[in-house]
This record gives C-alpha cells, structure tokens and sequence, in this order.
C-alpha cells in the first residue's frame, strides 16, 4: 500500500479508484447523462451514505503504507516524524480540497453530465486557462495518467517484495530457507493466474476476504508493538539529513489517496458533505492520520533500528500467531494486486487494443497482462528491499499526485480568471517548494540507498 497507497484495500475503495482511470473523452461526455438531475447536479446510480463513504476512504488508506510506518518514523526521529507526519496530513488533505473545488468549477463550468476525475480535472484546467497553456492539456492529461500508471506499478512491485518477505518469514520459522528471490518466484505463478481475471466484477470477493484479513493483522501488529515499551530516551529524536527523505517518501507514500477523493465525492448521496469542515474528507483522514502516527511510533519505539520496512516481519519468531498474521497480510496483499494493477490496465490496454484490432483480442489482452505482471516481478526482483521500494515509489510518484499537480492546476486556474491572491501564490508556491524538495532528495537519496545495498550484497 502497500496502498497507498495509498493501498487501495477495500472493494469500494477500489472501484472508487478504478473510476479515476478516465475513457477517451467523447465516450465520457456521453455515458451516464441519464443520471443528471434537473438542476444539472450527477446523481450517483448508487449512492453512498456518509458513513459508507468514509469506510472506503480508511480502506483506500490504510494499506501497506502503513505498516511501513515504523521504517518511515525511524528515518525521520520518534519526535520530529510525528510532528511532521501530521503537517503532511495536513497539507495532502488541503491538496486533495484545492483537486475536488477545480473539479467542481470545471464540472460547472463546461455542463458536463458526469463530474471530471482527476486527470479530467487537470487536462480541463489547462484547455479551459490561459490561452497559451492550452495546447497542454493533452500532455497533462497523459503525465497525470502516466504518474497514475507509475504509482499502481510500484505498488504491484512492492506487493510482490512484501507478500515474498512474509512468506520466507514463515518458511524460515518451519526450518525451509530458501532465498527470497525463490520465494518471489513462487508468488508470482498465483498472481500472473489472478491478473488473468479480466472483469473487476470477479474481483471484488477477494478484496472482501483482503479487508478482513488486513484489519485482523494490523490489530495484531498494533497490540504486539504495544507490548514492553522502552523508554523514548534510547530513539533517535532527529534523524540525519540524509535520512529524512526516506522518511518523506514513505510517508507521503502513505498518505497518497489524492486519486480516491474525486470518485468517492461523486457517489456520495449528499456530496455536499464531503467537504464540509466536519465532512468525509476532513473527518476521515483525521482518524488515517492518527492511526498512521500511532504505528510508526510505536513501531519504532518498539523496535528501533531494527524495525522493518513491513512491521509483520518484526512479530516474534516461531509463535503460531506470529506466522498467522504474516500468512493473512501476505493473503490479503495477494488478493489485492490484480485489484491494483487494474488500474494501469485500464489507463494503457484501451490504445493498444485500437491497435491490435479486432483479431484473437482476448489472447492478446491475457498476453499483455501476463507481461505487465512480469515487469513488476523483474522490478521487485531487483529492488528487494522493500523499505527503499516504498521510500522511493513514494517519493517520485506520490509526491508528484499529491504535492504538485494540484497547486499548479489553482495557479493557473484562479489566475486566468483573476482571483489568485498573494496567500494563494505563496502557499502553492511553499506546497510546490516541499514536492520539489522531496521528489529531488527523496529520489537521490532512495537511489543511492538501493546503491549501498546492491554493493553490500555483492
């Protein structure tokens, strides 16, 4: 999550995900226009209720990320990391605002019959702006669904690693060592026969059975790192500077559901609730960010130095509970990932399958998955730590949804209609300083670690 994830886990979630993967636009402006209403708000076919709404914003937050929490606070220091994990809550959250109001004023503006999504809203942005800027709307469209394409890879890459780590845990406890590289040869033969599951119908039962699986695993996990605390004296309060990147790029690894907020607006009965100060959104991550603040901290204060980039492998070695959390967040993770890698399906299968015409159509679809899912076996094979897998998937894809897009596309939307103020310039400015920041160092600093660890291994 992995995610994001953000891991997105839960069924809900994950439809609300795959939605933001937008068809070609003429096909969108055309479909569900029966479902405007009179005064030309969307109306959802299936609504959700607040509470339903919320439930699927935790599941498509709290995924892998979070238990990569404890690798991401001992990158950053037991006080520095919980102070800056909750002002990068916030400032992802005041991003995700500043996508849902453009999303809204273009939904308006332009009459469409369905609200735009994310790489709608940025490529409507730039063709409805400046006029100079126009003739950018179709890159940016494609450079939202490329990031978007990049982030559901590395989470897919990063499954992999995960699932391979715990169930070489497990192996190592019964006296099978085996190398890891084996393991994650093993996993990938029922992930390639999942991803051939081409209708995310047939899907949503093993997300199910994953949320489960997942909550009865971090509950362990979070009891677990509870247990004979050590005295916050013996952590490191600040980090080195070398390290706080890592820190940057797992836990805006974590926090990335900027691609949930969009869809699950949209479904909502009353979307005006969403946004409210007491709303889905504000109400939501607050609970995420409290959960998230609560693991890395324990996990680091438990664990220190050792604390792994999955919080699973730090459960005690050969007791039966230990083996059946790993085996059940392993489970879950391996459900999840032909959920995840719909998404990169969905955005890249539709211009190939153009191409290929009509002939044998469906083999040339399960040949095209089969090598989707291989590409991220070779990644994970070769990056199989999975700290610095989360660290750096974080940092350039992440932080780019996250931190950057939606404070480009307020500047240039509020300037071309002559309401950018001094607050709005400087604060969009500072958003876009600290994704510069951490895409720049995140991504060095993830590359030289994944470096290190190569010359070490040699």
């Amino acid at each position: 999550m992995p995610t994001g994830n953000t891991v997105s886990d839960g069924v809900g979630a994950f439809q609300s995900r795959e939605q933001i993967i937008l068809k070609d636009k003429k096909q969108l402006d055309c479909e569900n226009a029966q479902d405007d209403d009179n005064d030309g708000h969307y109306k959802a076919t299936h609504p959700t209720s607040y509470m339903d709404t919320m439930l699927h914003l935790f599941r498509g937050n709290i995924g892998s990320g979070l238990l990569a929490m404890g690798d991401a606070f001992r990158n950053g220091g037991i006080i520095f990391a919980p102070i800056m994990t909750a002002v990068l809550g916030v400032i992802c959250v005041h991003a995700q605002h500043i996508l849902l109001n453009c999303s809204e004023e273009m939904y308006r503006e332009t009459k469409r019959p369905k609200p735009p999504g994310f790489a709608d809203t940025v490529s409507l942005v730039f063709a409805h702006g400046p006029v100079k800027l126009r003739f950018l709307a179709p890159t940016m469209r494609a450079v939202v669904n490329a990031f978007l394409c990049i982030t559901q890879l590395g989470f897919c890459c990063i499954y992999i690693v995960f699932i391979a780590n715990n169930v070489k845990m497990i192996a190592d406890q019964y006296g099978i060592t085996i190398d890891l590289s084996i393991h994650m040869i093993f996993v990938i033969i029922p992930v390639l026969i999942s991803c051939m599951i081409r209708n995310l119908k047939f899907l949503t039962p093993l997300s199910m059975i994953a949320n489960v699986m997942m909550a009865v695993g971090v509950g362990v996990v979070l009891y677990e790192a509870a247990q004979d605390l050590p005295s916050i004296q013996e952590r490191t309060f600040l980090a080195s500077w070398q390290q706080l990147p890592l820190y940057f790029g797992t836990a805006i690894y974590a926090f990335e559901g900027i691609g949930l907020v969009l869809p699950l607006k949209n479904e909502m009965r009353k979307p005006e609730l969403f946004q409210k100060p007491l709303g889905v959104l504000n109400v939501g991550m607050a609970v995420v960010g409290c959960i998230f603040i609560s693991m890395g901290f324990l996990g680091y204060l438990k664990w220190g130095e050792d604390v792994a980039g999955s919080m699973t492998l730090n459960l005690p070695r050969g007791q039966i509970l230990s083996s059946v959390v790993q085996a059940l967040i392993a489970l879950a993770m391996l459900f999840t990932y032909p959920l995840q890698f719909y998404v990169p399906m969905s955005i890249t299968w539709p211009g190939l399958r153009k191409r290929f015409g009509p002939k044998a159509l469906v083999a040339k679809e399960l040949g095209y998955r089969a090598i989707m899912v291989m590409l991220t076996f070779v990644l994970a094979q070769s990056i199989p730590e999975l700290g610095l897998f989360i660290s750096i998937v974080g940092a350039v894809s992440s932080t780019t949804l996250a931190l950057m897009f939606p404070p480009i596309i307020q500047l240039v939307h509020e300037g071309h209609r002559n309401r950018l103020t001094k607050y709005i310039v400087i604060k969009d400015c500072l958003i876009l300083l600290l994704g510069a920041l951490v895409f720049t160092t995140g991504t060095y600093e993830s590359l030289s670690a994944i470096i290190k660890f190569f010359r070490k291994e040699s």
